[in-house]
Parts: structure tokens; C-alpha cells; sequence
């Protein structure tokens, strides 16, 4: 496929988006998720959005296969978020209350 000067434009800004933004927060998350707590409505929020940045993101990754295993890698952290809070989700559940 040929590549666009403006798709370059619009991937650089999409990759400092996640280093400077989108990676930090992911990772407070997968901290969050994996010590046990569950997420809230705002964490929820923010995954919404990534998911649906990532759909935006998804085309360039045919044109621009260097960057494809970053894309996967970042999906499968957001994935590994996610999954883990829904566990968390229906421990919570499941706990005996006091």
C-alpha cells in the first residue's frame, strides 16, 4: 500500500498520544487491576475511549506494518486490563459480606 505524508502526520500524533498519555494510565491500571481492586466508572471511561482510538488506529497498521506489534501489544495490555478488572468484578461478587 502507498504511504501518505498525512497518514504519517496522524500516526506520529497518534504514537505521542499513547506514550505521553494513553501508556502511563494503562500501565496505573494494570497496577491497579492485578493488586485486586476493581475499576471505576472513570477507568472504564478511559478503556472505552482506547478501544475505540484503537478502531480509528487499526487501518494504518495495513499500511504501516512496523508499527503493528506495538499496536498489538498495546491491544493486548488493554485486553489483559480489562479481563483482569472483570475478575476482580466477580470476586467482589462473590465475597461473603460481614
Amino acid at each position: 500500500m502507498e504511504k501518505d505524508p498525512a497518514d504519517e502526520a496522524i500516526i506520529i500524533a497518534l504514537f505521542k498520544r499513547f506514550a505521553e498519555h494513553r501508556l502511563p494510565r494503562a500501565m496505573e491500571l494494570k497496577t491497579k487491576v492485578f493488586a485486586g481492586e476493581i475499576l471505576s466508572a472513570a477507568d472504564m471511561t478511559f478503556l472505552d475511549t482506547v478501544f475505540k482510538d484503537a478502531q480509528y488506529v487499526l487501518p494504518y497498521s495495513d499500511k504501516y506494518p512496523e508499527h503493528r506489534e506495538l499496536l498489538l501489544k498495546a491491544l493486548q495490555l488493554y485486553t489483559d486490563i480489562t479481563e483482569q478488572g472483570l475478575e476482580n468484578e466477580r470476586n467482589q461478587k462473590n465475597r461473603p459480606t460481614k
